[in-house]
């Protein structure tokens, strides 16, 4: 029997970004592949005139998005691996309605892969925040002081604090599960969250304000959706108690963009944003000068590891799917409507 063919869309860089060469060798190896020639991404247009032959489409960062000429002039389709994070960018409500579900098209996303970097700087963020570690190194640097004593040198570090997580995502839950050895009480909040998940992540749902008033630190992994814009606002900010730490690794508008400034002016929380809103922030933002305000460049995502986590992912899941076994990282129909 013939290998299943697929067609592998990204250029050249996307894939010595998250494809080891052993990892891309595999692939090509074991079913039959065609690989984008050009040193760019396939036009939508370009992908809907050779689709007709192919079992499987890879995508990653920067394939366009996938119209309906492409579903209708490619009946075999029958998996799209993303190499990449988000798909929703890639599916009208159209295609979504009238072909994946419909047809039960196996749509594949390698998020759980830059989880693992997202959720390194979310630990990461929360000690630093806690512990100002930017203050300190800023004050021996530019202001020859040791041993500030504008910082308080004793807190509520991470380790033994309450910790707020803000949705149950694979973000999320990586966070919660890296956070196992230090000791701290998980809050979490997330309407779609079970009992039975809640207890085997060893948290304790709980409210939104709820979340807010109680936790020392609050990290902020939420999808934007409909219902999620703006859902953190000036109550829930207000809540946190002097002191705390806010961190948001999620989308920038899931902060009301005004609450926030207006909260973080006051200095008395601590804050690290790899997100905003807008973004980038203009130059003159008065986020950018306030000293109680962490800002990195959307750079969360970020690292070797979870990158090319990304490509053996994407293998495994084309290899289980033509072998007839479940896919690890499949996007499931029934959530759609809730995730980013």
């Amino acid at each position: 029997m013939a290998p299943p063919k697929v067609w592998y869309l990204p250029p050249r860089s996307h894939t010595e970004q998250v494809f080891r060469p052993e990892t891309f060798q595999r692939l090509t190896e074991e079913f039959d592949v065609s690989v984008n020639p050009h040193p760019r991404n396939l036009t939508a247009e370009e992908v809907a005139e050779g689709i007709g032959p192919f079992d499987a489409l890879v995508t990653g960062w920067g394939t366009p998005a996938l119209p309906e000429a492409v579903f209708q002039k490619g009946p075999k389709l029958r998996l799209i691996a993303h190499s990449a994070g988000t798909v929703k960018s890639f599916f009208s409500e159209a295609v979504f309605r009238d072909y994946l579900v419909k047809r039960n098209v196996c749509v594949f996303s390698a998020n759980e892969a830059l989880a693992l970097n997202v959720a390194e700087y979310t630990v990461g963020a929360l000690i630093w925040t806690s512990r100002r570690f930017v203050d300190h190194v800023l004050a021996v640097r530019h202001r020859g002081a040791w041993r500030c004593p504008e910082i308080p040198p004793h807190g509520q570090f991470l380790r033994g604090a309450t910790v707020g997580v803000v949705s149950a995502s694979k973000v999320g839950r990586e966070v919660i599960h890296l956070l196992g050895p230090f000791d701290v009480r998980l809050l979490c909040f997330d309407p779609y969250l079970s009992d039975a998940d809640a207890a085997a992540l060893d948290v304790e749902r709980v409210g939104l304000d709820d979340l807010f008033r109680r936790s020392d630190l609050v990290t902020v992994h939420t999808p934007v959706t409909r219902e999620t814009v703006g859902l953190i606002g000036a109550r829930q900010l207000q809540l946190l108690r002097d002191g705390a730490s806010l961190v948001n690794t999620s989308r920038g508008k899931i902060l009301d963009a005004d609450a926030l400034l207006a909260e973080a002016r006051t200095g008395r929380i601590f804050i690290t944003l790899d997100v905003t809103d807008p973004e980038p922030l203009p130059p003159d933002h008065p986020l950018r000068a306030l000293p109680n305000v962490y800002i990195t460049p959307h750079h969360s995502g970020c690292g070797l590891y979870g990158y090319l986590r990304v490509g053996e992912l994407t293998l495994m899941a084309i290899k289980d799917f033509f072998a007839g076994r479940p896919v690890r990282g499949r996007v499931r129909w029934d959530t759609y409507e809730h995730i980013g």
